[in-house]
C-alpha cells in the first residue's frame, strides 16, 4: 500500500502538484465524481452548481456562482479492496487499499465572465500483490501496477444571457504510471509483436521459462517510472429552461499526451535461471477518451433539488491495446508487447438529490451506475477497472455566507469477474471526498 501519511508532510505547492496521484477510479478509469457535492450526488453534475470541481466536468456551471471569488481546498480518500482467486491457490489480496488525492480549486465571477485555475486528478487504478501470491509466477518479487493521470485547469466561463451560459477550460494533462508484472515465457511470447537486435535473438529461448517479468516502478507516492504530459479541453452550456429547470451538456475531447517513457535504464526485462536486461520502457499512445455529457436538474421545492445526468465514454477508441516497447540499454535491441483490453464505449448514469434542512445545513444522496467496459475474457488482474454499482451520501453545512464544509461518502458494492485465464476478480471500494470552501 502507498503510505497516505506522506502526502500529509508536503508543502501546501507540493500537495497541489500531486493531485495526480495514483487512484483506484471507478467509471472505467474515471472518478464516479469531481468534488463531493456532485459525488455526493451521484456524479450529476451537468446542471448544478457545485463549485469549482465544475471545471473538471461542465465549466460552463462556473457562471452559475455569485459574484466575487471562491476558494475550493479538497482532499479526496479512496479505498479500493480487490482481491484475486485460481481454483487450488490461495486467494491474493491487493495491498493497494487508501490512496489520498488533494484536489485545488479557485474562481472569479466579474460581471458575465468567470475564470480561474484549478488541479484535479482525472483518475487511475492500481492494485499491489505480495510476491508469495500466484499472480507473482513463482519470481519472488511483488507485482504491482499505479496509474495516475491529472489536469491543470484553465477554465472560463461566460453569461450570454440571462438564461444561456457557456464555458471552456484548456487542460495540460500529466500521466505517470508503474507496473510490475509476472507470467509465464510462453504467456510472455504470446504478447509480443515485433523484436530486433540481440534481445529479439535472445526472446525464443526465454518461450519456455516458468517465469518472466516486466518492471518499472519507482519509490515515490506522486509519480510513476514512465511519464508523459500532453494537452485536452473542454467545451461546456448550461441554459435555465424554466424558474425551476436547468439542462447542461459538455463534450471533453481526447487528449494529446506524449508516449509515456521511462529513463533510459528505467525498466527491467527478467527470466528464470538469472537472465536479465535493463532498458527503456514506452507506453505508447495510452490517451484519456473523448467524453460527452447531457444532463438536467429541477429545483423541485424551494428545499429540494434533483439532478440527473447520462455520460458517454469512449474508451473504445484508445482502449483496444495497452501497448509497451522495450529498448535495450544492455543487450541491444527492442521488444514490443500489447495487451488486449478490446474497452467497449462506457455509458454511466449519475442520479442525485440535495435537500436543503436550513440555512445551513443541506443533505445529499445519489446512486451512479456505470457498465463495465472491459471483457470479461480479458479482464487483468493488476488493471481490474470493474465496479458498476454506486451508492452515494453526503452533506454539506454553512457556517457563514463566506466559509462551508461540503462531505460525500460513496459505496460500490463488490464486483465479480472471471477472466479469460480463470482468475476470479472481486472488487469494492469504499471512498470518501471533504472540501471547505472560501468565499471572498
Amino acid at each position: 500500500m502507498r503510505t497516505p501519511t506522506r502526502v500529509l508532510k508536503l508543502t501546501p505547492l507540493a500537495a497541489l502538484c500531486a493531485a495526480a496521484l495514483p487512484a483506484l477510479a471507478t467509471n472505467g478509469m474515471n472518478m464516479e465524481g469531481y468534488g463531493p457535492i456532485s459525488s455526493a450526488m451521484g456524479g450529476a453534475s451537468q446542471a448544478i452548481e457545485h463549485g469549482t470541481a465544475a471545471m473538471a466536468q461542465n465549466p460552463a456551471t462556473l457562471a452559475l456562482m455569485t459574484p466575487g471569488a471562491r476558494l475550493d481546498v479538497a482532499l479526496g480518500l479512496l479505498g479500493p479492496k480487490i482481491a484475486s482467486s485460481m481454483e487450488g491457490m490461495p486467494t491474493a489480496d491487493s495491498g493497494g487499499t487508501s490512496y489520498i488525492m488533494p484536489a485545488f480549486g479557485y474562481a472569479r465571477r466579474q460581471g458575465a465572465l468567470t475564470y480561474g485555475l484549478g488541479i484535479f486528478a482525472q483518475g487511475g487504478m492500481g492494485t499491489e500483490y505480495s510476491a508469495d501470491t500466484f499472480l507473482a509466477a513463482g519470481s519472488g518479487a511483488p507485482v504491482r501496477s499505479e496509474l495516475g493521470v491529472g489536469r491543470l485547469l484553465l477554465p472560463v466561463a461566460y453569461q450570454v444571457t440571462p438564461e444561456l451560459a457557456i464555458g471552456a477550460t484548456l487542460d495540460f494533462v500529466w500521466a505517470g504510471l508503474d507496473m510490475r508484472m509476472a507470467a509465464s515465457g510462453a504467456q510472455l511470447g504470446q504478447m509480443v509483436t515485433a523484436a530486433s537486435g540481440n534481445l529479439g535473438a535472445a526472446l525464443p529461448a526465454l518461450g519456455g521459462a516458468p517465469w518472466a517479468r516486466i518492471d518499472f516502478s519507482n519509490g515515490s507516492d506522486f509519480t510513476g517510472e514512465a511519464t508523459s504530459t500532453g494537452w485536452a479541453a473542454k467545451l461546456g452550456a448550461v441554459y435555465k429552461a424554466s424558474e425551476t429547470v436547468m439542462l447542461g451538456l459538455s463534450y471533453q475531447n481526447k487528449t494529446a499526451l506524449k508516449d509515456m517513457k521511462t529513463g533510459g535504464s528505467g525498466a527491467t526485462i527478467s527470466a528464470t535461471g538469472g537472465f536479465t536486461d535493463s532498458g527503456r520502457i514506452t507506453v505508447v499512445d495510452f490517451q484519456w477518451p473523448t467524453t460527452t455529457a447531457i444532463g438536467a436538474s429541477w429545483q423541485a421545492t424551494p428545499d429540494l433539488l434533483i439532478a440527473a445526468d447520462l455520460k458517454s465514454l469512449a474508451w473504445s477508441k484508445v482502449m483496444k491495446d495497452f501497448r509497451l516497447r522495450y529498448d535495450s540499454a544492455g543487450m541491444g535491441g527492442s521488444v514490443s508487447f500489447a495487451l488486449p483490453q478490446n474497452w467497449s464505449d462506457q455509458t454511466v448514469t449519475n442520479l442525485g438529490l440535495a435537500y436543503a434542512v436550513n440555512g445551513q445545513l443541506t443533505l445529499r444522496a445519489g446512486y451512479n451506475h456505470a457498465s463495465n467496459p472491459i471483457p470479461e475474457a480479458d479482464v487483468n488482474p493488476l488493471f481490474p477497472a470493474t465496479v458498476e454499482k454506486h451508492y452515494t451520501f453526503g452533506v454539506g453545512y454553512a457556517f457563514s455566507p463566506t466559509s462551508a464544509f461540503n462531505g460525500s461518502l460513496t459505496i460500490a458494492p463488490t464486483s465479480t469477474v472471471t477472466t479469460g485465464t480463470g482468475v476470479v476478480v472481486t472488487h469494492k471500494q469504499t471512498n470518501a471526498q471533504l472540501m471547505y470552501t472560501a468565499r471572498f
